[in-house]
């Protein structure tokens, strides 16, 4: 079954005439339109593509299958009577993507002009088809996650005390730009010593000193599609809180790369890592989640963490990234990117879990 036609279930389930699609990865998933502004309009039996001067051509030449509609000004002043031009009578929309501020401005337009059709919020509805990859789009991911395993053979080489946090993660950066990554699909995190312990540190001036955990966070993009990965090295000789620490890691997630199944929630998977790091008593230091979806987003569903009810099966990639910080210490995250397939976990990263370098 095609995406399209997948969602047109979905619509039909939810009673919509037609959804209006506006957050760009789910354009470009189901149009293949790369443009940074637009509007898909799916409908049971149209499949219309709205853009504004600037991406006309583009969209022409990306999305052959689909009207083209050359739209100017704001959105109330096109959509409403283009919905209603359609005979639309329940309009869906991205709620979690329209700004208030222009949802009102629609409603104020319907209300005022006289149209007779009704706004439908939605969530999630393309999300959850995107949440289940075709074997493109693993073949893409694959191809991101060689780029990062790279990425992490050569951070061994960058990797001394007194070269700045900043200066390695563009290495990295550089590193994964000549082999062919597209734009990196987050800021890569180079955190060392007490800056390790905030899960999203941003690199600094700081240098990196001897005896310190050194935590790296990275991904790559192929063909619009994410890895992400973690590692956390230590500088130095060894040492017995480090090796602690990054033991429970470990072994909460070795526990969840084995015992995590199809049919599971986010939750009951979380739950598999958490108990590891609760029953050596630092519960209160994991404070996020275990994992999350990656694709055309390096976040997405489905999410890994309490009181998700996100259902896993085969076919999602996701990360497994337990982790515990210790504020004026430092933290200890290991993060894989892996696919559920024939109903069990398979690991598609294969960087070395060293926790040690020169």
């Amino acid at each position: 079954m095609s995406r399209l036609q997948k969602l047109r279930q979905s619509l039909k389930q939810k009673e919509l005439d037609v959804l209006v699609i506006s957050q760009q990865e789910n354009r470009r998933y189901l149009s293949g339109f790369t443009g940074s502004t637009g509007w898909l309009l799916i409908s049971d039996n149209s499949t219309c593509l709205a853009v504004d001067f600037r991406y006309v051509e583009q969209a022409k030449k990306e999305s052959p299958d689909f009207d083209v509609i050359h739209i100017k000004g704001d959105t109330a002043g096109w959509l409403p009577k283009l919905a209603s031009d359609s005979g639309f009578k329940r309009v869906g929309f991205e709620a979690d993507q329209v700004p208030f501020a222009v949802y009102q401005q629609l409603c104020r337009t319907i209300n005022d002009d006289g149209y007779r059709f009704q706004l439908i919020p939605t969530i999630g509805l393309v999300e959850s088809i995107r949440a289940v990859k075709e074997p493109e789009e693993l073949k893409s991911i694959a191809e991101a996650v060689k780029l990062a395993d790279a990425a992490f053979d050569h951070a061994k080489l960058v990797l001394r005390p007194g070269v700045s946090e900043k200066d390695v993660a563009w290495e990295l950066e550089k590193f994964l730009r000549e082999k062919g990554s597209e734009a990196v699909p987050f800021d890569i995190i180079v955190a060392s010593g007490p800056n390790s312990a905030l899960p999203h540190a941003r690199p600094s001036e700081q240098t990196l000193l001897e005896n310190m955990p050194v935590v790296i966070d990275l991904g790559a993009r192929v063909n619009g599609y994410c890895s992400d990965l973690s590692r956390t090295f230590f500088l130095g000789n060894d040492d017995k809180t480090f090796s602690k620490i990054y033991d429970i890691v470990l072994g909460a997630q070795l526990t969840a790369l084995a015992t995590i199944v199809a049919g599971m929630n986010g939750d009951q998977a979380d739950q598999l890592a958490r108990t590891v790091i609760e029953q050596a008593n630092y519960g209160d230091a994991f404070g996020h989640g275990l994992g999350h979806g990656v694709g055309l987003e390096a976040h997405e569903s489905p999410r890994l963490g309490p009181n998700s009810s996100d259902l896993l099966s085969d076919g999602m990639v996701f990360t497994i990234e337990p982790g515990i910080y210790i504020a004026g210490w430092g933290g200890v995250r290991i993060e894989d990117t892996v696919v559920m397939e024939n109903g069990k976990i398979k690991a598609l990263t294969s960087a070395e879990k060293i926790a040690h370098t020169c």
